[in-house]
């Protein structure tokens, strides 16, 4: 061997060296990264394949339909609860209102005459009924009491007196039948009139469609009934 080639021996031996020593040093070096910089680096991110898809999500239907179930992608994330003291104010004398209809309602079997008055009688009690769980339900997920102590609900649009309530019972047959469209109707008007007016006023959404409903569909009842006593 030339002393040449000796030399560049002795460098390539140096250079091998120095870079085994470098990696040892390394391996041998504490990780002061943080824990989670650390994680990130170790744990790939799932991909888009892997991930697990959101549930469905079932959507209330407004009054007197059935809820529906969509993706959940289709439906809007819950906001906050909006609502003011006139939707609080609807809603607790709306109970009361639909209870009297029901009681209304309640008699007809027994003593009206034409089976088509019976039949008006079934559909208020089918809708109605469920309204009353509905709007106890919108309270009762507020915290807010059904209740309102000293309120005296017979000054409400559209109510009965005790009186013309006892005349509705003491009725049969095509008296009954008069009677009771004429009192149902004039009910059926003071809820419009309630629900009309919390159009205007109210902010919560559920409300608005169910004043919404309310009005059209007590609108084409009255019309309904009134056709039923026309010779």
């Amino acid at each position: 061997m030339t002393s040449r080639q000796a030399r560049v021996w002795v460098g390539v031996t140096a250079l091998v060296t120095l870079v085994v020593a470098g990696a040892f040093a390394l391996a041998g070096r504490e990780d002061t990264r943080t824990p989670e910089a650390a994680a990130t680096t170790a744990v790939a991110a799932p991909s888009a394949s892997t991930a697990v898809p959101a549930p469905p999500v079932v959507v209330p239907g407004r009054p007197g339909e059935p809820a529906a179930t969509r993706p959940a992608e289709q439906v809007r994330g819950a906001t906050t609860p909006r609502w003011n003291s006139l939707d609080v104010w609807y809603v607790r004398m709306m109970i009361p209102h639909h209870q009297q209809a029901l009681e209304m309602a309640a008699l007809a079997p027994e003593r009206a005459a034409d089976a088509r008055i019976r039949a008006v009688a079934m559909r208020i009690r089918a809708a109605q009924g469920p309204e009353v769980g509905l709007l106890r339900a919108w309270l009762s997920e507020r915290d807010l009491p059904a209740d309102v102590p000293g309120h005296d609900h017979g000054s409400m649009r559209g109510m009965q007196s005790a009186e013309a309530m006892r005349r509705l019972g003491d009725a049969r047959g095509a008296a009954f039948d008069r009677l009771f469209v004429r009192m149902m109707s004039d009910h059926h008007r003071g809820a419009i009139v309630m629900s009309t007016d919390l159009l205007k006023v109210g902010v919560d959404q559920p409300m608005q469609e169910f004043a919404t409903a309310v009005a059209v569909e007590q609108s084409a009842e009255i019309t309904r009934m009134r056709a039923l006593l026309t010779p």
